[in-house]
């Protein structure tokens, strides 16, 4: 066997075995309720505040809240694989016109970099993201993806998921919440240490509103009817 071949033949052998290491470490949360993400353990070894989060499953969590996250995160979600790539180009051009870089990360996106990733930009990790997000959406179905996302998102110091939150901020089971109090615990996403859904200022005030707006222009609930 020439150099060439043994080569080859190492390249397929590693490609499979990275193929198959992938599948192992993301096929097996399509069904199995996560104890944890990447993300807490550095909250849980770094950071101030006690960890807060127990996993509770899509038929206990409120329509409000899954189309709220939509509407604030990510409004394409049930269409695109995994990257929006409208909003990406439309942050690139307000970066290149002198404003600042906002993100457009997906909520499939954002789960891969929960669950798997550190900090950071460099190029090593995008590509990371990138290679989970399509992982993801490959072995994962749309609802399984917003469910994980509505479980795993901090919403405030150490407050993880949509069952955390909601006990945290209203007092009451994520199946509860209103079309107001969904919208302001989704209005705190961006800033969950700096924001309060449990005393929000006028600014999460007036972004639950602009939320539940954009809700009815997606046309309410019935938006994730398909997923």
């Amino acid at each position: 066997m020439s150099g060439r071949q043994q080569l080859a033949r190492f390249s397929l052998a590693a490609v499979a075995g990275w193929i198959a290491l992938t599948v192992l470490l993301v096929l097996p949360w399509r069904w199995i309720p996560l104890p944890t993400t990447a993300f807490m353990l550095r909250e849980g070894i770094g950071g101030d505040a006690t960890l807060h989060y127990q996993w509770v499953s899509w038929d206990r969590i409120s329509p409000h809240l899954a189309i709220a996250a939509v509407a604030a995160e990510d409004q394409k979600f049930p269409e695109h694989f995994g990257f929006d790539f409208d909003s990406i180009s439309d942050a690139m051009e307000e970066k290149r016109r002198g404003g600042r870089l906002r993100g457009a990360s997906t909520i499939s996106q954002q789960v891969a970099k929960n669950l798997y990733l550190w900090p950071g930009q460099n190029l090593v990790r995008k590509g990371l993201e990138a290679y989970f997000t399509v992982a993801i959406e490959l072995l994962w179905p749309k609802r399984r993806i917003l469910e994980v996302y509505l479980n795993v998102a901090e919403f405030g110091p150490g407050v993880f998921g949509a069952l955390a939150a909601s006990r945290h901020a209203f007092l009451r089971e994520p199946g509860d919440l209103t079309p107001r109090q969904a919208a302001t615990l989704v209005a705190v996403l961006p800033s969950p240490k700096q924001m309060s859904a449990a005393s929000p200022s006028e600014y999460v005030m007036r972004r639950a509103r602009e939320i539940q707006e954009a809700v009815a222009q997606l046309g309410g609930a019935g938006y994730l009817s398909g997923l």
